[in-house]
């Protein structure tokens, strides 16, 4: 196997996962598994955490389809914007779907009526991220076509916050759209069943994994947590009302260590050059695998237990570390992510959000899945 690989500890997903549930309950948990399981790997991750989950949630149909070729069959939810063309697939895989237009609703339910069968829906309203939905203004005539449809199961209706990070975010007033702002429009949608007398569907969701953590309102029948199931929170100073802990450590192989010359420069540009005599150890990882080239001499890496500076521009394939004057060895082990190293510090050295550094580690490197609860 290539030296570079991800470890995944599924029994840390299922820890984190038990915690959420024991937070939120008696509100059920959507599992998000899109992007490839916020990078951890698909594969290995939802046949083992399906039987836990009330409910998977990605973002294409393509994952969602992915997912029930595994044999798995939770309940899973296609969250991103869909085409009416792809809804056939819908039927064939019993998916719930998304409905975020009218039309789409419309398109839903005629294909439904053709088959004789029944899909399942949850229907997205937007209120105040901009993104797909119905806005909440314009909700009313949407939840009376959907209560025309006689072929289709109204099981949920949702929407999703646009800030969440920070108790700032949710709850103090600012020009932003705050999710406590949002919430109030979400229940004002609500009030809408009641003025016509109908029952609200069965499953309403808000809750990302900012408002899990700290709007207990926001929970309704079921959250979403996403990145606080992979263990990371999703805001700095985000109080950490629920325990949760990495599950990915990012490891590879010294390849190469030799020492190098005062003055002799590393890498493409020469951008990093040795002012003494120093040990440059080489790791078979680089940009094409997801470690960033704009992280060049401001990541850290771990070996023997020891932190030290990558230098030079990271390479498609491989970066190089000064270890100083320390022994370190071609195949001594090199943690890039885990063991004090966080996906908070790859963001800082690469400027976006943990997000995106768990998203971006590439398929070409292997995800190794270790242990299985009992």
């Amino acid at each position: 196997m290539r030296p570079t690989f991800l470890e995944v500890n599924l029994d840390q997903l299922k820890i984190n996962l038990d915690n959420i549930r024991a937070h939120v309950a008696p509100a059920k948990v959507l599992v998000v598994l899109k992007a490839n399981a916020y990078g951890h790997g698909v594969d290995g991750v939802a046949p083992f955490i399906a039987p836990f989950a009330d409910y998977i949630g990605v973002a294409l149909v393509e994952e969602a389809v992915h997912i029930r070729k595994m044999g798995i069959s939770t309940p899973i939810l296609v969250m991103g914007g869909t085409l009416p063309e792809q809804l056939p697939d819908f039927f064939e895989y019993d998916l719930t779907l998304a409905a975020s237009s009218p039309d789409l609703l419309t398109a839903a339910e005629q294909l439904a009526s053709s088959t004789q069968k029944t899909l399942k829906i949850h229907l997205k309203i937007d209120t105040g991220m901009e993104r797909i939905g119905v806005r909440e203004y314009e909700a009313e005539s949407f939840i009376a076509q959907s209560l025309s449809c006689s072929h289709l199961d109204i099981e949920g209706i949702f929407t999703h916050f646009a800030n969440s990070e920070t108790s700032h975010n949710l709850l103090s007033a600012s020009r932003e759209v705050k999710a406590s702002l949002q919430l109030e429009r979400f229940e004002e949608v609500l009030s809408i069943y009641e003025k016509r007398s109908e029952p609200t569907p069965r499953i309403r969701h808000t809750a990302n994994s900012g408002a899990t953590l700290l709007l207990p309102q926001s929970h309704y029948e079921m959250v979403r947590p996403g990145v606080l199931f992979y263990g990371v929170y999703p805001g700095r100073d985000i109080e950490r009302t629920i325990q949760v802990k990495p599950a990915l450590t990012w490891k590879s192989k010294v390849s190469y260590s030799k020492i190098t010359q005062p003055g002799r420069g590393v890498s493409y540009g020469s951008l990093w050059q040795a002012e003494s005599e120093v040990r440059i150890a080489t790791v078979p990882c680089g940009y094409a695998d997801g470690y960033f080239r704009r992280m060049t001499n401001q990541a850290r890496v771990s070996i023997n237990g020891k932190t030290y500076p990558q230098v030079g521009r990271i390479c498609m394939d491989q970066f190089m570390v000064n270890v100083g004057d320390d022994d370190v060895k071609v195949g001594d082990e090199v943690i890039l992510l885990g063991d004090g190293i966080a996906a908070e510090d790859f963001a800082d050295w690469t400027g976006t959000n943990e997000y995106e550094v768990m998203t971006n580690i590439s398929a070409r490197v292997p995800r190794v899945f270790v242990g299985r609860v009992q």
